[in-house]
């Protein structure tokens, strides 16, 4: 089953200079190292176990989706759930009409020399970006999350991730078969949007489509497709806030 949202990929086209930006926004920002296909990463870890990945590609042309995606600017790209069993849920996702990949190794040596491995199942399109990509640590998850969790702006970790969708209705059901359970309706007025919403451990996922032609979420499914729109932050003042998305490399996250 789903136990909760692993973390969310930021896909940012140079490094160094993301780290300098989500720094001077109070974030904890920690260099993760490289992966062989030709990428390497920095983390922002949480108090409830989710962290944020700032991932750059290292060659001109990887032939990676997230750095096709990069081409159409900077942003939140995906996101990874936990899982307590990859096999049964990779099961139930198909049984519900998914397409997902068989689970594939990928490691990253961090900087301290560590080198860390795992299996990752990732959805087949256009199941990628409105459902998650799927994890199982090989090495301690310990090691594969920065120990440092505490920002100066206080943010404790990740309280809701909001998806855009065309159908909430269908897309929702390939995540009641995995979680045993229907969502439950919501309505996003600021985003002019409804939807269905999951709790999924420490964290809240909201399947959201938009109601006018012309709304953000509309304009969003256009130009990125379906995928995440937003990411919400807990924060230990729970004041309300929006960051700014040219500090964070058009990623569009806020305080709750």
């Amino acid at each position: 089953m789903f136990t909760g949202i692993d973390h969310v990929a930021i896909v940012v086209s140079e490094l160094e200079s993301a780290i300098a930006s989500y720094a001077r926004a109070g974030f904890t920002v920690v260099r993760g190292g490289k992966h062989p296909i030709g990428s390497h990463n920095a983390l922002i870890a949480f108090a409830d176990g989710s962290y944020l990945e700032l991932i750059a590609f290292t060659k001109s042309d990887s032939g990676h989706p997230w750095q096709t995606a990069l081409k159409k600017g900077s942003g939140i790209v995906d996101f990874c759930m936990s899982t307590d069993d990859l096999a049964a849920d990779i099961a139930a996702m198909r049984r519900a009409g998914a397409e997902i990949g068989d689970p594939s190794p990928l490691t990253r040596d961090r900087p301290d020399g560590y080198h860390l491995s795992w299996v990752l199942a990732i959805p087949k399109p256009p199941y990628n970006g409105q459902l998650p990509f799927l994890i199982k640590d090989d090495t301690p998850r310990d090691e594969r999350v920065p120990r440092e969790r505490s920002h100066r702006n206080g943010a404790t970790g990740i309280r809701t991730l909001a998806i855009a969708v065309d159908d909430p209705a269908i897309t929702s059901r390939y995540y009641a078969r995995v979680l045993g359970r229907p969502g439950a309706p919501i309505e996003r007025p600021d985003l002019e949007s409804a939807g269905v919403s999951f709790k999924i451990g420490p964290n809240q996922l909201q399947l959201l489509a938009s109601k006018t032609e012309d709304g953000p979420l509309a304009e969003w499914i256009r130009v990125h497709g379906q995928s995440v729109f937003e990411v919400v932050l807990a924060n230990a003042g729970d004041v309300a806030t929006a960051l700014d998305s040219k500090l964070l490399q058009g990623a569009r996250i806020r305080f709750a």
